[in-house]
């Protein structure tokens, strides 16, 4: 490739817009937004505020899309563009990695959700379009019932910052293998990878109009496609706040389907049973350190039997320490910034209120690397935290790990389940028969370590669906794929 190509793909992928019918398009919008190198503070470009214009149009178009039948109607169509896309994604995954740790800080380092990974989701599903069936019912001699499962029609996807590639995938995905049209909205802070998505997916063969993406504010773009009488299902990660709101905007609208995936408090909960501090320390500080605590399913609240509270700390706080703070584009760097000074403010305010509540800090509690204007927070440890405290009950989204203690399994329980969230939980043993009870008794999703070898996983084709005010509906998986169809009954009286 030559500079002068190079240097055209660059400018391409700078280009943020409505992505609409298989091109860019102008904004109706004549307001604008400034993304912000969370790195060192700089203004690296602006996007369109967006408006419900925009939003019209991108839904008219996947309206169209979908309507045309040429991809709900084509699953090998389905299969082999969704496989080339994939291909795609993956060929370009650093360059796509690179776009999201200028916008939003994930450093290009780091392999959890990353653009590779989105590929592999991508080929998951890409594998899956004909391998979710319907059922027949027995009616006797001279009738026939079955239950087909046929795609909702339109989707519109709204994603979060945090991993902006991957985000992408895993709501785009399921929804187009399953046959229907997408309105991708990404967050405002991280539009660019969306938009190289959508560019990839016309030259993976998608009809125009089956993929669309509309970039600006939630305010604007994601409450108009939470109203939008002709949007069929809406799919939407973030805070449990705005899942509320995109659930009241269904219900205000015309009553389409809703997929949420909202806020979480995990709990890493470590027995003093024989577990391997080493191997817990490791494990617990490094989920900490993903993406500096940006991570829904962070293990944020350690919840450790009394008598191995110290030597965890201890284990716990140097593993912390491990890390190579910097520019999130630096291949070095191991641990980048916060992905907004408002995020920042956030974080440090909550980090002020765990002193006041009577945390013990162990570690960090400060802002690091001010000399290049960009949102580094240290990583931070505190002990002696209430369960009922600020620190402990609400999701920071930050690299902030507190500490509480317990004395049996009733009150690691209680504890666990003493916050309104329920999206994922972490138990620490050697004995099944104590992870199979704590699995009973708390109200998430649930991994338990119990000293046993890590072999491969589930990967791709596990499902899993949030408690309480963690969000509504399942994710991942065939199970994943299946929410966005619709179970369709179907009677035939041939007499």
């Amino acid at each position: 490739m030559t500079e002068s190509q190079t240097s055209a793909g660059r400018r391409r992928a700078e280009i943020v817009a409505p992505f609409i019918d298989g091109e860019l398009t102008n904004s109706r919008s004549d307001a604008t937004e400034e993304v912000i190198d969370p790195s060192n503070g700089r203004c690296l470009f602006a996007i369109p505020a967006g408006s419900d214009a925009d939003v019209d149009r991108a839904v008219c178009s996947a309206r169209a899309g979908f309507e045309r039948g040429c991809w709900a109607d084509a699953p090998t169509l389905r299969s082999r563009a969704l496989h080339r896309l994939a291909d795609l994604v993956y060929g370009e995954a650093a360059s796509l990695d690179a776009l999201d740790a200028g916008e939003m800080g994930k450093p290009v380092h780091e392999p959890f959700a990353n653009a590779a990974a989105a590929a592999g989701l991508m080929r998951f599903y890409a594998e899956a379009v004909d391998k979710v069936t319907g059922d027949v019912y027995t009616e006797g001699k001279s009738r026939l019932v079955a239950q087909r499962r046929v795609p909702r029609g339109v989707v519109a996807a709204v994603v979060p910052w945090n991993f902006p590639t991957y985000n992408a995938v895993l709501k785009s995905a399921p929804a187009l293998a399953a046959g229907n049209s997408v309105v991708l909205k990404p967050s405002e802070m991280s539009s660019r990878s969306a938009i190289r998505l959508a560019n990839l997916a016309m030259e993976a063969g998608l009809p125009p109009g089956i993929f669309n993406v509309v970039p600006g504010l939630g305010s604007t773009i994601g409450r108009a496609l939470g109203l939008h009488a002709d949007v069929d299902m809406l799919t939407f990660t973030g805070s449990t706040a705005v899942g509320k709101k995109m659930m009241q905007y269904a219900g205000q609208s015309n009553m389409k389907a809703v997929l949420a995936e909202c806020g979480g408090k995990s709990p890493q909960i470590v027995f003093n049973d024989g577990v391997d501090l080493d191997a817990a320390a490791e494990t617990i500080g490094g989920m900490l350190l993903i993406n500096q605590g940006q991570l829904c399913s962070v293990g944020s609240r350690l919840v450790v039997q009394r008598s191995i509270e110290t030597p965890l700390i201890e284990k716990i706080a140097n593993r912390l320490k491990r890390i190579v703070m910097g520019n999130a584009l630096d291949p070095r760097t191991t641990f980048g910034p916060l992905v907004s000074a408002t995020q920042c403010s956030r974080v440090m305010e909550y980090i002020e209120s765990a002193g006041v509540e009577g945390g013990e800090l162990v570690l960090g509690g400060k802002r690091a690397l001010l000399e290049t204007g960009g949102f580094f927070v240290e990583p931070t440890l505190f002990r002696k935290v209430a369960p009922e405290s600020r620190v402990a009950q609400d999701e920071i989204f930050g690299p902030v790990l507190t500490v509480t203690t317990f004395q049996d399994e009733a009150e690691a329980i209680r504890i666990a389940n003493s916050t309104m969230y329920g999206l994922m939980a972490y138990v620490w043993t050697t004995h099944i028969s104590t992870g199979l009870r704590m699995a009973r008794g708390i109200r998430s999703s649930i991994v338990v370590h119990a000293n046993a070898p890590t072999g491969e996983g589930a990967g791709y084709a596990s499902s899993f669906e949030p408690a309480r005010q963690s969000g509504i509906g399942t994710e991942g998986g065939l199970a994943g794929m299946e929410s966005y169809l619709r179970r369709q009954l179907v009677c035939i009286n041939h007499s």
